[in-house]
């Protein structure tokens, strides 16, 4: 059988969530935004982008500092050319480690489209326009959005799609991934995980993300969201 075949990750044991720490919200916008810039591909600036990060995250607490400087040494030493193999060999190339948040709650289904446009009314319910060439359920640009922006709708965002980023962490561990400690260092800027969301986060390690099946069984169970209408109220 000819064709490219997308390599499988086996996460034997799904690892615990990460537990949120305490942080101001001045710490919390560095941390997203720090993770938001290492997230991205790694360009011809992104030597010089570390150096520089090093340096804005060194205030922050003890557990969300380590985790990404350790990110930071794993990476540093690298060459260009090496940085941009290892991130298209870990992102590019395996079905689990996917940055577009959608993904993990509905698949490459029909339904991916309605969870899309509800990234696009969160964004403008902030009194953002999403202009990029990314999708915006882009995790380095929800990332973003979430430090720069300062809204409770970012929040929300970020929380609704939860399980998918431990998804993503459990199986950069899997592969020993240094972009997993990066992973841990968002979920310490959320808020803690509660058990609906822990249940969504086991069935998407043990199933994966939704299939589309024309005709069979019931919608995609998408994660919760607030109402853009009222989320944009609460945050006036």
């Amino acid at each position: 059988m000819s064709g490219i075949r997308t390599p499988q990750i086996r996460v034997r044991q799904a690892p615990e969530p990460v537990r949120s720490v305490r942080m101001s919200p001045a710490e919390r916008a560095t941390t997203q935004m720090a993770v938001s810039l290492l997230l991205d591909y790694p360009d011809a600036a992104f030597g010089s982008r570390l150096r520089i990060l090093r340096a804005e995250v060194a205030g922050l607490p003890a557990p969300v500092h380590r985790a990404i400087v350790e990110f930071l040494d794993a990476v540093e030493p690298l060459e260009f050319v090496e940085r941009e193999r290892r991130y298209v060999a870990t992102f590019d190339l395996k079905r689990k480690c996917c940055m577009y948040l959608s993904y993990y709650a509905a698949g490459d289904t029909r339904r991916r489209g309605a969870a899309l446009v509800a990234f696009h009314e969160a964004y403008r319910a902030a009194g953002w326009e999403f202009d990029a060439d990314e999708l915006p359920d882009y995790l380095p640009a929800v990332l973003e959005f979430a430090a720069r922006s300062g809204s409770p709708i970012a929040d929300r965002l970020l929380a609704s799609h939860r399980e998918g980023i431990e998804v993503l962490r459990a199986a950069l561990l899997a592969v020993g991934s240094p972009y997993a400690r990066l992973i841990e260092a968002v979920g310490m800027s959320l808020a803690e995980i509660d058990e609906r969301t822990r249940e969504r986060y086991l069935r998407l390690i043990n199933e994966g993300p939704p299939s589309e099946s024309v005709g069979l069984g019931g919608p995609v169970e998408l994660p919760p969201f607030i109402p853009v209408g009222r989320t944009a109220q609460e945050a006036r």
